[in-house]
């Protein structure tokens, strides 16, 4: 019997490398890969960024005392203004863009593994909302991946 494990997990594991490189050599990756590298070369962007991380780290340390803090909702308002900035960027909408696609085919590939195996099994998301018809009115008992 565990002959034939063995011969089963090395079948798994050389359908799982066939998937990996076909996702690697899919669209969705190579304009994630491209609009990444994009982003990193832009100078405009990566100044951006690099305020909102300052700025960020501003409004978490005024964070661990909440809205009580002399300084919360500005250093908040600072934060949201620089996100802003970067999402107003046409390289950052495409790299968001790519992003969420190379996200949405890394969900559909794990989902579509999972209820291979279960519909009950729970697929992680990125997604704050479930996108299963019927989920958004809470008509589906909990049911949702």
């Amino acid at each position: 019997m565990s002959v034939i494990t063995e011969l089963d997990m090395s079948t798994v594991l050389m359908e799982a490398y066939d998937l990996g490189d076909m996702i690697n050599a899919s669209e969705e990756l190579h304009n994630y890969l491209y609009w990444k590298k994009e982003i990193e070369r832009d100078q405009q962007v990566q100044l951006l960024v690099n305020q909102f991380l300052k700025k960020k780290e501003i409004y978490e340390d005024c964070q661990r005392f909440g809205q009580f803090h002399p300084d919360y909702h500005s250093a908040l308002e600072e934060v949201q203004k620089v996100e802003e900035k970067l999402n107003e960027l046409e390289r950052v909408k495409k790299f968001k863009e790519a992003e969420e696609k190379i996200d949405d085919l890394l969900y559909s590939v794990s989902k579509l593994i999972a209820h291979e195996i279960s519909e009950e099994i729970k697929v992680p998301s990125n997604h704050p909302l479930p996108t299963v018809a019927g989920c958004g009115s809470g008509g589906c008992s909990g049911k949702c991946s």
